[in-house]
């Protein structure tokens, strides 16, 4: 009875001990960030950019109420009233590019395209950013045309302010990583924006962790009909245009076609939605963008940095790039009635979680490499992080048909562990650092193999 007693009070001493090390399944503070953005708060700024007329990139710069002179103007009023709120905790400032007609069948005239930026410093990584952007042009069924009335509702004054909200919200907070919100320009005539500011920041030798670009996110009813308010798409390239050949060779002998770091940061946002809001439904699109199209995100995919694209699921192409008519009985044009508000509140909240589980986590494991080759386990070690916030590390395997990392272990503040039972030929494996407060990195795919 003595020996069955004591087996009891190990077990329990040991689940307690577990219980006590390893970190929270959820962060609390999660919640709150979700319930604080505001559909109200959405609707009035989404209401004011569509007012500006059209907001076309080549548009009036000099009037106070018309143009994209006039929105860009009023965006970063915006962002400084939020930086005034929290006590100067954001540095907002344009980043320009000259761009010339010569050369872009989309550019009517030679000018400066404009970004709006603002920067929420981290304490520990100031020079880690994670970025949400929202696009602030618009246009109207001939891109050059840049008087006609363009209110871009849904594409993109939704995205653009989801991008003020979540500023609004997560200003509140401290973080590990710096946090950007921008509105990029240029999107309708080449993604000009982005590419300028993916350049700066290739400059400025920032660490880009993440770029979250929205692209309408305010519409539920297709043009097929359906309607559909929690469904929406996360699209991700599979790996980056940067790889080496190296790189390229290795993943014929070891996978990893669809596991590039874009492709984790898919995950990543699928797996916090599915945590903090699982009434919605992410839909993951093994695509860069929508079919032969391309998105904001792209430049900096084009640089090597993990970026994807967030929209809603159903689109509805007669309010997209469509001057503002009726024919034959349908209403086309892209106007205030064609936004949900509520749905806007959704999308503008899954990237708000995102943003701050990332900048709270600790940073990615580093050097990652795999084992195991004719062995019933699988062997995998990383270089150990020096960080404060780590509680320790967790393992992440799914098969290899699997979309989503679909099996973890927790394994503790160690840099090395074997799986035992886990036959390395039949999943694919990685690493997430996880901070005390529960939230984890993204996962990071083996880039090297160890030879035992």
């Amino acid at each position: 009875m003595k020996n069955i007693i004591t087996a009891l009070f190990l077990i329990f001493s040991f689940t307690l001990s577990a219980q006590n090390t390893a970190p929270p399944q959820v962060d609390l503070r999660m919640y709150d960030v979700v319930d604080a953005v505001s559909a109200d708060r959405l609707e009035k700024d989404i209401r004011t950019l569509a007012n500006f007329g059209t907001r076309n990139t080549f548009s009036d710069t000099v009037s106070e109420t018309r143009g994209i002179g006039a929105a860009r103007r009023w965006i970063k009023s915006e962002f400084e009233q939020i930086s005034k709120e929290c006590n100067n905790c954001l540095e907002v400032f344009y980043q320009k590019d000259f761009v010339t007609k010569e050369g872009n069948s989309r550019v009517p005239q030679d000018a400066y395209v404009v970004n709006v930026v603002a920067i929420q410093r981290g304490t520990d990584y100031p020079n880690n950013f994670i970025i949400m952007s929202g696009d602030i042009d618009s246009r109207a069924s001939d891109t050059m045309d840049f008087t006609t009335d363009a209110p871009g509702a849904n594409d993109n004054a939704t995205g653009m302010a989801g991008a003020i909200e979540a500023a609004r919200v997560l200003s509140k907070y401290q973080f590990k990583h710096s946090i950007i919100y921008v509105g990029l320009s240029g999107e309708e005539q080449g993604l000009f924006g982005g590419a300028g500011l993916a350049k700066y920041a290739q400059e400025k030798e920032w660490n880009i962790i993440a770029v979250l670009n929205n692209d309408m996110i305010g519409n539920i009813e297709g043009v097929d009909g359906v309607i559909d308010n929690r469904t929406f798409r996360i699209f991700s390239e599979p790996v980056p245009p940067t790889e080496t050949e190296r790189e390229r060779t290795m993943r014929r002998y070891y996978g990893g076609e669809v596991d590039g770091i874009s492709r984790q940061l898919a995950r990543y946002v699928h797996k916090q939605t599915q945590t903090y809001m699982p009434e919605m439904n992410p839909m993951m699109v093994y695509r860069l963008d929508r079919f032969g199209r391309g998105g904001h995100h792209k430049p900096f995919n084009d640089l090597g940095f993990a970026g994807i694209r967030i929209m809603e699921a159903h689109e509805n192409y007669n309010r997209q790039h469509q001057d503002i008519r009726v024919e034959d009985g349908i209403k086309y044009g892209d106007v205030i009635e064609g936004v949900n508000f509520d749905y806007a509140k959704k999308l503008t909240a899954v990237n708000a979680i995102s943003m701050a589980g990332l900048a709270w986590a600790p940073p990615a494991p580093k050097n990652v490499g795999i084992g195991g080759v004719v062995q019933p386990s699988a062997k995998l070690e990383w270089d150990a992080m020096d960080d404060k916030d780590i509680i320790g590390y967790k393992i992440y395997w799914r098969l290899t048909t699997s979309p989503t990392w679909d099996n973890s272990r927790y394994v503790g503040k160690v840099n090395q562990f074997t799986l035992e039972g886990i036959v390395v030929d039949n999943y694919y494996f990685g690493v997430a650092a996880v901070a005390k407060n529960g939230n984890e990195s993204v996962v990071v795919f083996p880039e090297r193999v160890i030879r035992d």
